[in-house]
């Protein structure tokens, strides 16, 4: 793992995948995770005596054991710091050149006082070529005791084999009259090697109580990670109707970055998530989740005219018009505010109000016969067949956005539709789709910027054309 960072902070806004993204390279490593926020400190970093209670002996006159009792000590305690640094060496002695990666990931870097957290450890975070530290620093009486105990044999992180690191740091001049190798084993000299990976994590909307200064930023490689459509075909649920996640985001992005004049206060993809097992956020999670964070952080204090969602004039724009005196979420107020951030045109007819139109046409279709069957696709969800083919069909295009739309009407010919009447499988948006329009999904746009329509009403009598084209993809879709 040469080529990649050793120290590295993913930033970006919140929902972006920043954890995701650390968690899917380090799968597989030995990985120590901590979080920062505004009390953490040295101590909690890296370790310190804490009182513990050990069961103690206790002796009579002749000293002679009489009894056994639980009393307050004091004990070294390891924190993630000290035990990925520990770990890291272990490795190193095992493998040298070759030794194993030792990951140490720090959430919400940005919630913390860094200087204060690392203390003189920050001096470790300049790197030579060879990735070991250039300066190794001196490690203090009760730290130096912890690391010599640990490295000792039969200690917990014990080296197995001996350790050659003196051609590590150039010049070094130990003040004890030993050897580099020497030095760190009795944890004389802090020094972090070349296979300690820190890599942290940091929402750039967060207010932080104490920002990085510049010489702590030097240090580290920044990957900033954008915003993306994540292609997981997400949904708003909206009573009977539905909004698109990514459209949504897309949209209230634009109006953030307006209000605000940055990025840092944008959503990203993963700001909020369906339960497990489903493509729809619900009305509650919206409102609690999305709608709290951007009155409360992004528009508050600004323009929230995007929040007038009742019909009388002088009523006051307040966050609790999202609820009902029952205190459950007011879908009417929701359905508001979806149509003033992605307009009318995107808010959309669920499958909750689907069915009933899908039944009646499968109905006409097969003289009388309704499958209600449900699908798993890729090994998740529980799909309708109208939401099935749509599912396959989004998917596909989110991952081929170069296609033409020649390409797009060659890749879904009508034949699949398996001679259900109407315009075609793929409609050009200047089409009259007359009283089939509620049969079609709009909105989307070839890459050659002509817009386009999608048949979304699949029954019994074509859903297999659509099923076999996944499995063509080598996607699963499996009749529950």
């Amino acid at each position: 793992m040469k080529d990649i960072p050793l120290q590295q902070i993913y930033y970006g806004a919140p929902g972006t995948g920043k954890s995701f993204e650390l968690k899917e390279i380090t799968k597989g490593y030995s990985t120590i995770r901590t979080t920062f926020h505004p009390d953490s400190d040295y101590s909690t970093f890296v370790g310190a005596y804490k009182p513990t209670m050990e069961e103690t002996s206790v002796y009579g006159a002749q000293g002679v054991e009489v009894a056994k009792e639980k009393r307050i000590t004091y004990t070294y305690v390891k924190q993630a710091f000290l035990k990925a640094y520990l770990g890291a060496w272990q490795k190193y002695a095992k493998g040298d050149e070759t030794a194993e990666p030792q990951f140490l990931v720090i959430e919400e870097i940005n919630r913390g006082n860094c200087a204060q957290i690392f203390g003189d450890l920050f001096q470790l975070l300049d790197r030579s070529d060879n990735g070991f530290s250039t300066y190794p620093i001196e490690a203090d009486s009760d730290l130096q005791n912890e690391i010599k105990e640990a490295f000792a044999d039969g200690g917990e992180y014990a080296f197995g084999n001996e350790l050659d690191v003196d051609d590590a740091v150039d010049g070094y001049t130990s003040n004890y009259g030993k050897t580099l190798s020497d030095d760190i084993k009795n944890g004389r000299v802090l020094l972090l090697p070349n296979n300690l990976y820190i890599w942290a994590t940091m929402n750039t909307s967060d207010q932080s109580l104490f920002p990085i200064d510049s010489a702590f930023k030097r240090r580290w490689d920044w990957r900033y990670v954008k915003i993306a459509d994540a292609g997981k075909g997400w949904k708003i649920k909206c009573g009977i109707e539905y909004c698109d996640w990514w459209t949504f985001v897309e949209e209230i992005n634009k109006k953030i970055a307006k209000e605000t004049s940055s990025d840092d206060k944008k959503l990203g993809y993963f700001f909020c998530k369906p339960p497990k097992d489903s493509d729809t956020i619900t009305e509650e999670k919206f409102v609690g989740k999305v709608l709290f964070y951007l009155w409360n952080d992004v528009f508050k204090d600004g323009d929230i005219s995007l929040f007038k969602v009742s019909d009388e004039p002088e009523a006051e724009i307040c966050f609790d018009a999202f609820y009902g005196r029952d205190n459950k979420v007011n879908v009417e107020a929701i359905r508001k505010f979806l149509v003033g951030v992605v307009g009318e045109e995107n808010i959309l007819k669920g499958d909750y109000a689907d069915n009933e139109d899908n039944e009646a046409l499968e109905a006409i279709i097969t003289g009388g016969n309704v499958d209600r069957s449900q699908y798993n696709f890729n090994g998740s969800g529980k799909y309708g067949k109208s939401s099935l083919g749509q599912k396959i069909i989004d998917t596909y295009l989110n991952e081929h956005k170069d296609l033409t739309f020649k390409q797009i009407k060659q890749t879904f010919p009508d034949s699949m539709l398996n001679g259900v009447p109407g315009p075609g499988l793929i409609v050009k948006g200047d089409v009259d789709l007359a009283s089939y329009s509620r049969y079609y999904k709009s909105g989307y746009e070839s890459s050659d910027g002509i817009n386009y329509s999608i048949y979304k009403q699949w029954t019994i009598g074509n859903i297999q054309a659509i099923i076999e084209f996944a499995k063509k993809q080598n996607w699963s879709v499996e009749k529950l």
